[in-house]
């Protein structure tokens, strides 16, 4: 039995150093003094000075962190619509297609995606004369369109393994579809929407391929920037600006799990009083 324990504990700790060490010593060699971002000289901040003066890479990071954003909206949104098609529709003609459909950006080589997508987007230029080049619309439509699938799964799999029984008594007292929707249906799935949303946002800020397809001239984001000067040496500046990023992203994974845990104790103690009064 102390073998089986010991073992496991190696096992996590081998995992976590597998994950975390070299988020660790890139934010280490983010106060690094020295140029040269594998050869520590002393402990400086002047990095992060200097990143305050760097506006192409702000200005990139802006634009990654915008498109993201709304990326990461429009795929909760299209999301539900197709969880909820694919749950709650029953059985409809063309349903093993639409959802063969909606899962297949999950496993194409995203080199296929960016180019379908651009040779769409020079397409539509022609006939319909928009979008007028490729820039911000083309690398969000572009971010949504892959990035919808992942949260589609995770609505698909937070509606199929919720209980139905409320939307059912609601339905039986008279509410309308849209009222169970909204008051007992997307409460419900809350911390699916969260996690997709999160989900989405990471996976198009971190996407280089797809947007290296569909961007043009100053809409270059920060993924591209800093694949771009990685030929030449990594800047110290780059890995003050990863910091910063994983700072936040921390922050707000942070926030997102206090959230959602207060909502899930909020749901069981009102299930619980339901039970208890009816």
């Amino acid at each position: 039995m102390k073998k089986r324990i010991g073992f496991l504990s190696w096992a996590l700790l081998f995992g976590y150093a597998f994950l975390y060490v070299p988020i660790a010593l890139l934010v280490v060699f983010s106060f690094n003094e020295s140029r040269l971002v594998t050869v520590w000289s002393g402990f400086s901040t002047k990095w992060y000075a200097e990143l305050i003066h760097n506006e192409a890479l702000l200005d990139a990071a802006f634009l990654s962190f915008q498109v993201a954003a709304v990326s990461a909206t429009l795929s909760v949104l299209l999301g539900t619509c197709a969880g909820l098609a694919l749950t709650r529709f029953g059985r409809f003609r063309g349903r093993t297609l639409f959802g063969g459909m909606i899962t297949a950006p999950l496993v194409m080589p995203e080199v296929i995606t960016g180019l379908s997508l651009l040779l769409l987007f020079v397409a539509m230029e022609q006939w319909l004369g928009w979008p007028d080049g490729r820039g911000v619309t083309t690398i969000t439509i572009a971010h949504t369109t892959f990035t919808m699938s992942y949260v589609a799964v995770v609505i698909q799999s937070r509606l199929a393994g919720m209980d139905g029984s409320l939307e059912e008594a609601a339905m039986d007292l008279g509410a309308r579809p849209a009222k169970v929707f909204f008051v007992i249906t997307l409460p419900l799935i809350a911390p699916a929407l969260v996690a997709g949303w999160l989900l989405a946002f990471t996976l198009s800020l971190d996407d280089v391929v797809v947007a290296s397809f569909v961007s043009g001239p100053g809409s270059t984001t920060l993924p591209m920037v800093i694949f771009s000067s990685v030929k030449f040496g990594i800047s110290p500046q780059i890995n003050a600006l990863a910091t910063l990023m994983v700072l936040v992203v921390a922050t707000g994974i942070f926030i997102a799990s206090i959230v959602m845990a207060r909502q899930e104790r909020q749901r069981k103690r009102d299930e619980q009083m339901a039970i208890q009064n009816g």
